[in-house]
């Protein structure tokens, strides 16, 4: 379970995985910081001055994290196939010297 909080319903919800949109009304979220555990054993006052201070922008990038491994994720290679390939071709020219074209620095 992740924590994710919602600018447009000012919430916080708890979701399985890292996830990039609400379920509420589909705008972008923001990964919070807190872990599953600290949340639940919050009490009531406490989980609602959590999510006063991340309503705050001034305190929600602090209170919030990046997923590292997106790269990895189901989402992005999605994405990836989605987005058009560049091509970079190389191929070697016959008949000259070696290092003909080199640079050296001082």
């Amino acid at each position: 379970m992740y924590m994710h909080y919602c600018k447009r319903c000012h919430r916080v919800h708890m979701l399985n995985g890292h996830k990039h949109f609400c379920p509420n009304c589909n705008e972008s979220i923001t990964e919070l910081k807190i872990s599953y555990m600290d949340y639940v054993s919050m009490n009531r006052e406490e989980r609602e001055a959590f999510a006063a201070r991340c309503a705050d922008a001034a305190q929600l990038p602090a209170l919030s994290t990046t997923y590292r491994m997106y790269k990895y994720s189901k989402w992005y290679k999605d994405l990836q196939k989605q987005l058009p390939q560049t091509s970079i071709i190389t191929y070697s020219l016959t008949g000259g010297t070696e290092m003909d074209n080199a640079v050296s620095a001082i």
